[in-house]
């Protein structure tokens, strides 16, 4: 053996036994975030999660999910890196009082109108949530009002695209409780309801015998946005990490995700969108 290699190996060999063999890189520090409801009930955070572990060597925390008030309260109190939910009035309050920066939309989910079974308007099946409103309108169909934000923001939009104001003893003060139960109010009036595809079909909200009528209308969609906490207001959060989780979302290989999930739905409908995509649901 050459002498020069044969030294070379007995002085690393020697490092090692001195315990001078090279330290481990740094870990990264955990990324802590609080993800809308949805995206946990459907196991798809958890998925995307995973994929960007792998791809970064970060550790991704969730420590709140649930409904906005929950996020929001959670990036509050400074136990929050990275908040995504939809784009609301309290998405945008958050960067506007400071505790957050950097809000970027990054996907978007669908609402469905959800009606009886008999279907008095004649809408099953109808992709144009707009031209459904008109039918259920020229019908007098009951509708009922849901008083959710999101919801309200939809149907104002379609309403307006109709060219219709919803008034009559036909439109529904929503008079349920609680949202989840909206429904089920709607069923017991024999009505039509805006509601999220999601909360209907993993039983979020209970359904009876309601049935998704309308669906697959991209003018139905609405956005999720991400954002990171505020180094001003939070000098300890890991700003950093955050902002890799945020640019992995809104990045192609994010994106190609969302849409590789869609792929995977059992009945060819995706449960999240790509931004600026226009993916239909892809039946078989």
């Amino acid at each position: 053996m050459n002498h020069r290699i044969a030294s070379i190996i007995i002085a690393a060999t020697l490092g090692v036994s001195n315990g001078c063999a090279p330290s481990p890189p740094p870990q990264k520090p955990v990324i802590r975030v609080a993800v809308i409801g949805g995206m946990v009930m459907t196991g798809m955070w958890q998925e995307l999660a995973k994929q960007f572990e792998a791809s970064t060597g970060y550790k991704v925390q969730l420590v709140a999910a649930g409904p906005k008030p929950v996020l929001v309260e959670a990036l509050h109190n400074g136990e929050a890196d990275l908040l995504t939910m939809h784009s609301s009035d309290e998405a945008t309050d958050l960067v506007a009082d400071g505790y957050a920066v950097d809000l970027r939309p990054w996907a978007r989910n669908e609402l469905v109108i959800v009606g009886p079974p008999d279907d008095p308007a004649h809408i099953k099946g109808m992709t144009d949530g707009a031209a459904a409103l008109r039918k259920i309108a020229e019908a007098h169909a009951a509708y009922v009002d849901f008083h959710d934000a999101g919801s309200r923001q939809i149907a104002a939009r379609l309403w307006h695209k109709a060219g219709l104001e919803p008034q009559g003893d036909w439109v529904l003060k929503d008079e349920s409780r609680i949202r989840q139960e909206v429904v089920t109010f709607a069923e017991k009036h024999h009505a039509y309801v805006i509601v999220g595809r999601i909360p209907v079909l993993k039983g979020k909200m209970e359904s009876g015998a309601m049935q998704i009528l309308v669906e697959g209308d991209a003018e139905m969609r609405r956005p999720y946005v991400v954002m990171i906490a505020n180094v001003s207001r939070f000098p300890h959060a890991n700003v950093r990490g955050a902002q890799a989780l945020a640019d992995y979302l809104t990045s192609e290989r994010g994106q190609q995700f969302l849409k590789d999930c869609a792929a995977k739905q059992p009945d060819g409908v995706p449960l999240f969108y790509p931004i600026g995509s226009n993916l239909n649901m892809v039946r078989p």
